[in-house]
């Protein structure tokens, strides 16, 4: 039997690394796909300064598991998370999960966290010659809500975090020797997760089914692309490509799955900031779309959510959708009046009681304002051939999601 590779995980742990981790080394006895993981994060996990669900502690406890705290700022701190211990290999995999996800963040902060850190640590892999290189892109674009919405599509980052998440896909497929892949996401939902609109938006209508109230939605009930995918998929998609990757090299993944990485930037930034790719510059790399088969709009994707609480999905009237386009930020805290009351209603009146939570009905302004999200998702099956676990956004996938929640005392269980 061939031996395992070893692998390194950077960042992610208030994204999808968790996930990715619990894939690699199973808590529950499982055959791992890892011989030794490493995990390397600016949080700690012993006391947790972030959430981490019931299962990844699991994993921290298993055998060759090991987590470090690391200010990943610092090119040393990174040069030092590839050294591996004394008598193990080198790693041959490396999972990038780095980046800032707030959509408030300045732009120095996505450029000195986002882009200048994915920078560092791929510039180290190149340099230690590892085997794969998987960067995750979340859905930080808006598409076009019709065409094929394959990987060729045209996309525009969507304001500071998808301006400079989009421009380390540059920087890093402009490295030289770097067997990089990029996993490119639809809107993700899951057990453990919490980040992004799916999450609250189920919170949202679980109050609203409390209430035996329709849930209300702004803008027009139009039928632009909400894609979703399940957090499990992310995962399988990310070890797929780096086994893939592994086999197939760089040269020849470009040429299988290889592209253009377009320039989306003001020019003056090639200047301005350091790593920074030419404007000019042609930059390819692989990159694989990851989504499910619902390819649901957001009517779709709203109503399959209200029925699960047993409500139903509408939006608010002409005047209401016409005065939140004029002055969004200043209503966001009546929007979310009555719901956000209604979940503390509902946590505190819990059976059993949650005495704390990191899950929220609270809808902030990217959450409530239009987004059209929608990546085919063939290439990956063709190419690659990955298989999803969760082809379909349906009340099954919601039903597992909340069950295990409410396992961990993290979601309310008022039934």
């Amino acid at each position: 039997m061939s031996k395992k590779p070893n692998a390194i995980i950077f960042g992610g742990l208030n994204t999808c690394s968790r996930t990715l981790a619990t894939l690699l080394v199973p808590p529950d006895g499982g055959e791992r796909l890892v011989e030794n993981l490493r995990i390397v994060d600016k949080y700690s996990v012993a006391p947790a300064t972030t959430y981490l669900g019931s299962v990844f502690p699991q994993v921290l406890k298993q055998p060759n598991v090991e987590y470090r705290q690391a200010n990943l700022t610092v090119a040393a701190t990174v040069a030092a998370a590839f050294d591996p211990p004394a008598g193990q290999d080198p790693y041959d995999y490396v999972f990038d999960f780095t980046g800032e996800i707030g959509w408030d963040r300045p732009e120095g902060i996505q450029v000195g966290h986002t882009f200048k850190i994915a920078r560092q640590i791929g510039l180290e892999a190149a340099k230690r010659q590892v085997k794969a290189y998987v960067r995750i892109q979340h859905p930080f674009y808006n598409c076009k809500e019709s065409g094929n919405h394959d990987e060729k599509a045209e996309v525009k980052p969507e304001g500071v975090v998808g301006t400079w998440w989009h421009e380390t896909l540059r920087a890093l497929g402009a490295i030289e020797d770097l067997n990089l892949v990029i996993i490119r996401t639809a809107l993700p939902y899951g057990p453990y997760i919490n980040y992004l609109a799916v999450i609250p938006f189920i919170a949202v209508a679980a109050c609203y089914g409390h209430l035996h109230q329709p849930m209300k939605a702004l803008n027009s009930p139009g039928k632009y692309p909400s894609h979703t995918v399940h957090v499990e998929d992310i995962a399988g998609a990310m070890w797929a490509a780096a086994e893939w990757m592994a086999k197939t090299g760089r040269k020849e993944g470009d040429a299988l799955a290889g592209e253009e990485i377009v320039f989306k930037n003001e020019k003056s930034k090639a200047s301005e900031v350091e790593g920074v790719v030419a404007p000019t510059q042609k930059v390819v790399a692989p990159l694989f779309n990851i989504e499910d088969e619902s390819k649901v709009t957001l009517v779709e994707l709203g109503n399959v959510i209200a029925s699960f609480f047993g409500t139903t999905f509408d939006f608010h009237n002409f005047v209401t959708n016409m005065a939140a386009k004029l002055r969004l930020e200043d209503m966001i805290e009546d929007i979310n009046e009555v719901h956000v009351s209604t979940w503390t209603e509902m946590i505190t009146s819990s059976n059993p009681p949650i005495p704390n939570t990191q899950f929220s009905s609270y809808m902030d302004l990217s959450a409530l304002k239009k987004h059209v999200v929608a990546f085919n998702a063939d290439k990956i099956k063709e190419v690659i051939g990955y298989k999803l676990n969760w082809p379909q956004f349906n009340h099954d996938a919601i039903r597992d999601m909340v069950d295990k929640l409410k396992a961990e005392h993290s979601w309310p269980n008022n039934s």
